[in-house]
């Protein structure tokens, strides 16, 4: 009678961290504020109009493009192309000259040197 008892109070408690856990991810996930980015064909239809730079000096943003989209950061310079335009948190359209882009970003080779130059313009890809 134990045993039957046991097992229904270990099965309650791994249903319910189940759940709790569930609960905690979808929250995490409503929440977060990683750079899923999608580049839009107009720049009617773009939330950030942005300009690559030639010079890591000029950016305001150093960017790099993770692999993963689980890899993104929040507001760090980490983004993550997504391939459907539902799926981003920030739609960008690349401009031609720099005196149409509310961002000017580097694209650099490390994670490690992805993130703001200056706060200034960080508002920008809230």
């Amino acid at each position: 009678m134990w045993r039957s008892s046991d097992s229904s109070v270990t099965y309650t408690g791994a249903v319910t961290k189940s759940i709790f856990f569930s609960l905690v991810i979808t929250f995490c996930s409503l929440f977060a504020r990683g750079q899923k980015v999608f580049s839009v064909d107009y720049e009617s239809q773009a939330d950030v109009k942005v300009f690559v730079v030639k010079y890591e000096s000029q950016a305001d943003l150093k960017v790099y493009k993770v692999k993963y989209e689980s890899q993104v950061g929040d507001n760090n310079g980490k983004w993550f192309f997504v391939k459907y335009e539902s799926q981003a948190n920030k739609k960008i359209y690349f401009v031609k000259y720099e005196s149409q882009a509310d961002l000017k970003i580097y694209f650099v080779d490390y994670e490690s040197q992805a993130g703001w130059r200056s706060n200034a313009k960080k508002h920008l890809l809230y």
